[in-house]
């Protein structure tokens, strides 16, 4: 975990999603995950733009897409699940939290990736879950 003295990274941070939300709302963990069937204990964000833009565009719902500009409240740490275990380090600086990550503005446009990208992530992670592989450290 972080603490005042050891920051992991200081964003901007983002979060991806279909979720409608409004500025200065809190995101927490304990609600449904936008990518498996379960409440997850955590709340992911990230640093990297990139990182964020799929986690819009492959959030299941059929919404539209939003990126969130957050603030983490408290403490968090590397995410598990692509770090180390995916990539060394942390390049994609992807970050969890069992804190709340306040809302403070939402990117009006940005780039997304191709249809023909998204489709092949999406066959990637179907893939993934039929090996049993799609499995999120939460």
């Amino acid at each position: 975990m972080n603490g005042k003295k050891d920051v992991l990274d200081p964003g901007p941070f983002f979060h991806g999603t279909k979720a409608e939300l409004k500025i200065g709302e809190l995101l927490k963990p304990q609600y449904r995950s936008n990518y498996q069937d379960k409440k997850s204990n955590y709340i992911y964000f990230t640093a990297s733009l990139e990182a964020a833009k799929w986690g819009a565009e492959l959030a299941s719902s059929s919404s539209q897409e939003r990126i969130y500009m957050v603030e983490p409240v408290g403490d968090f740490e590397n995410d598990p699940n692509v770090t180390d275990k995916k990539f060394p380090g942390n390049p994609t600086r992807s970050y969890r939290s069992k804190s709340p990550l306040k809302i403070v503005a939402e990117l009006g446009s940005w780039e997304r990736h191709s249809e023909e990208e998204i489709n092949h992530m999406v066959t990637s992670i179907h893939e993934l879950r039929a090996q049993g592989k799609a499995v999120i450290d939460d």
